[in-house]
């Protein structure tokens, strides 16, 4: 009975001296913050992509990137082809995607028949192509985004950007850099 009651002392001091029972959790940072891809601007190639067979990343002074020395490209070779460049990244339960993206047109092209479409596709949800840029988006770079929206549960979102060119229509090579993907 001692040991009980000097036990309940204990106790009863404790609570005196710390004010109250209760212990708050330190606050975590939200995991809803900030750029989460390692490579947006293609500094370091391809690292962190999947990227076809004849994606190029250039740093070139004559075709300046948009920031920083890289990007990539789909340098135009007027053939039939198909080239492909995407990534994918965790997007936190509770958060949104947003992906801002530049792209550039250089084309001898003189109707439709090149494209770059950019798709976002996230898990649960159908893909989707957010844009069709063809030959006559221009020369300037273009800044274009595209969000994932929240959802209750982690998540995996990949971004694509794929390119289509046809023979004997002229030469577009389309470029692309600083694709940052940034939750909040």
């Amino acid at each position: 009975m001692k040991t009980l009651v000097t036990l309940a002392s204990a106790a009863a001091l404790l609570l005196l001296t710390t004010g109250s029972a209760h212990h708050r959790p330190p606050t975590a940072e939200t995991p809803c913050r900030g750029q989460i891809h390692t490579n947006p601007g293609f500094e370091r190639g391809t690292t962190g992509w999947t990227a076809g067979p004849r994606m190029v990343v250039l740093g070139d002074a004559a075709r300046p990137a948009h920031t920083g020395r890289a990007y990539a490209t789909f340098a135009g070779l007027d053939v039939t082809r198909y080239e492909q460049l995407g990534t994918e990244v965790t997007v936190p339960a509770n958060c949104n995607l947003t992906v801002r993206f530049w792209v550039r047109t250089l084309t001898t092209e003189t109707r439709r028949g090149d494209f770059l479409n950019v798709g976002l596709a996230v898990t649960g949800e159908p893909p989707k192509t957010r844009f069709s840029l063809a030959y006559d988006s221009g020369p300037q770079w273009r800044e274009y985004s595209m969000s994932s929206g929240t959802a209750t549960t982690e998540r995996t979102a990949w971004a694509n950007f794929v390119a289509t060119e046809m023979a004997g229509n002229g030469v577009t090579a389309f470029d692309v850099d600083d694709v940052t993907f940034t939750l909040s």
